[in-house]
């Protein structure tokens, strides 16, 4: 699994010198996941903060009655994990299954911590990487409040066409929050306009 991708990512955010860049590469461990494999259950500690190198992640919760909601799709050169467990190293309240056979690069919360201590700009990378997460986090409660399951849904598909053609309706339905029957109808009237 090469580490090129990871490099990528990491210099879009900041600058790193060759050694730094290195070092911080090598901190990561190659983990593949087989299609419906977990890589986190609900109820365990998340030991990782990932990097998709292949294949597509859903990230997800369970509810009481065992309704599923999806919180984000993670796709090459996106980032998972459960960050209040991985952060907290409390139980997760997350899973993290593979939609398809998937890669990633993988660091450990101690390994994580260690570089904070070696590479200073580090800290600046996550803290960039939280701001963006947040960001989105933030638009798509907004989104969720404000628009109608129809502009949810055509969005989503405008914004992530490779995302969307990977999803069953079922997976689909549970991250814009209504039935896979009343998907099933808004995509009949998307088809027929």
């Amino acid at each position: 699994m090469s580490l090129d991708l990871l490099k990528q990512n990491i210099t879009k955010n900041v600058q790193l010198n060759d050694s730094d860049l290195e070092t911080f590469s090598n901190a990561f461990y190659p983990k593949t996941i087989a299609k419906k494999q977990f890589l986190l259950k609900q109820g365990e500690i998340c030991k990782f903060e990932g990097f998709v190198t292949k294949g597509c992640f859903r990230v997800f919760t369970l509810d009481s009655q065992g309704k599923e909601h999806v919180l984000y799709f993670a796709i090459k050169d996106w980032w998972i994990t459960d960050i209040d467990s991985f952060t907290n190293q409390n139980k997760s309240i997350l899973s993290i299954q593979a939609i398809e056979d998937s890669e990633a690069l993988l660091i450990t919360h101690e390994n994580k911590e260690q570089l904070y201590q070696q590479i200073p700009s580090i800290e600046k990378l996550f803290r960039i990487m939280t701001q963006k997460t947040l960001v989105s986090l933030q638009r798509r409660m907004i989104s969720n409040l404000s628009q109608t399951a129809d502009d949810r849904y055509l969005n989503f598909i405008t914004k992530y066409p490779q995302i969307a053609q990977k999803l069953t309706n079922l997976q689909l339905a549970s991250y814009l929050g209504i039935s896979h029957e009343f998907l099933s109808k808004i995509r009949s009237k998307t088809v027929s306009k």
